[in-house]
């Protein structure tokens, strides 16, 4: 069994990664940690783990720290700066990291203490990190002690973007025009567990709102992801905006671009369904089909779906995710799969949920 350990377990990414951790069958859930709630049980505080889990959260102090190193695997579902303060003595001690902050997502240094605001603690660890995302950087994934996690809205824009950009490089030819539009929307959990005025029941609900409109912090890692992860030769434009939803789960980005005469020729249709038919996780929509979030609800599928205009030469991918699963917990447990040799899908290969 793996020997599991999760720092920061009362937030919502936190209670997913204790929901699918337990009901994975490879792995003992063996240190939870909460500062604010040590001693107390995790469904007490999470009724909906009474009878799955009957672990205790404990305080991160340097006793606990000497059971992490003990771990095999140690989840960080903290606030942006945890995790690289704990993560060099981890990766030493041989206990593999996956932070699903933002500490180990961007190499840019100067990026990220520009969006995050403080500056990183192990830049020289920040070196060796690998990018969380299994449909692209498997094989870096599977020898990585430490992964950052990706963030939920950077998870849809770069594998709403994978097929266009590859077919890009193999013909070495611009197959859409320079600048991308990613509209994207999220429900309330995305923002957090923290209280807070705007995201109150009398303010998020009824109402519907675009945030960071001036830029927000995930742009960045998109751009990351397509100039590095997907190695692109051609120069992007992208303007990235976010909403708020009121809707508690789900996420929806529609990706908006410009064929060239050459894009145009392509049939897109067939070049995602091609691009994913292997990856378990990814659901290409037959063509004139389009998602909704709640058919992804609970589960770690992310499903897209393609509509192409040749007479406007305009190409929309729509992409759509669980944000707490697919977006945060579920792949978080995906890259340990794949970190530990496991089948992906264990633990995973769930229905979602409807109504």
């Amino acid at each position: 069994m793996i020997s599991a350990a999760i720092v920061g377990g009362t937030g919502y990414t936190g209670i997913e990664l204790i929901r699918l951790l337990s009901a994975h069958p490879e792995v003992s859930i063996d240190l939870l940690t909460s500062r604010s709630e040590a001693g107390t049980r995790a469904d007490e505080i999470f009724p909906s783990l009474r009878g799955i889990s009957d672990i205790v959260f404990s305080d991160l102090g340097d006793e606990t720290l000497a059971t992490l190193q003990q771990c095999n695997v140690v989840f960080f579902a903290t606030p942006h700066g945890v995790a690289m303060k704990q993560a060099e003595a981890l990766t030493q001690a041989g206990v593999r990291v996956i932070d699903l902050a933002a500490d180990f997502r961007l190499q840019s240094l100067a990026e990220f203490e520009h969006w995050y605001q403080q500056p990183h603690a192990c830049p020289e660890l920040l070196k060796t990190a690998v990018y969380g995302l299994p449909e692209i950087n498997r094989d870096k994934i599977a020898n990585a002690l430490l992964v950052g996690n990706p963030g939920c809205y950077p998870t849809t824009a770069i594998l709403g973007l994978k097929p266009i950009i590859d077919l890009q490089n193999q013909q070495a030819v611009a197959l859409i025009e320079s600048r991308i539009v990613i509209d994207a929307k999220s429900g309330v959990s995305g923002a957090g567990r923290q209280a807070s005025l705007a995201l109150n029941y009398a303010e998020s609900t009824d109402n519907f709102k675009a945030y960071s409109v001036e830029g927000h912090r995930h742009l960045p890692e998109i751009e990351q992801g397509v100039a590095q992860l997907l190695d692109s030769q051609f120069n992007h434009r992208i303007r990235f905006l976010p909403h708020l939803v009121p809707m508690i789960r789900g996420m929806l980005s529609s990706i908006h671009m410009e064929l060239t005469d050459t894009g145009a020729l392509i049939d897109w249709q067939h070049v995602f369904e091609q691009s994913y038919q292997s990856e378990p996780f990814i659901d290409v929509m037959p063509k004139g089909l389009y998602p909704d979030t709640r058919s992804v609800r609970a589960s770690n599928r992310l499903r897209i779906a393609v509509y192409q205009d040749n007479e406007r030469a305009e190409l929309t991918v729509i992409v759509v995710q669980d944000n707490l699963v697919k977006g945060a917990a579920g792949q978080a447990v995906q890259n340990m799969n794949v970190m530990f040799g496991l089948d992906e899908s264990l633990g995973l290969n769930f229905a979602p949920i409807v109504p």
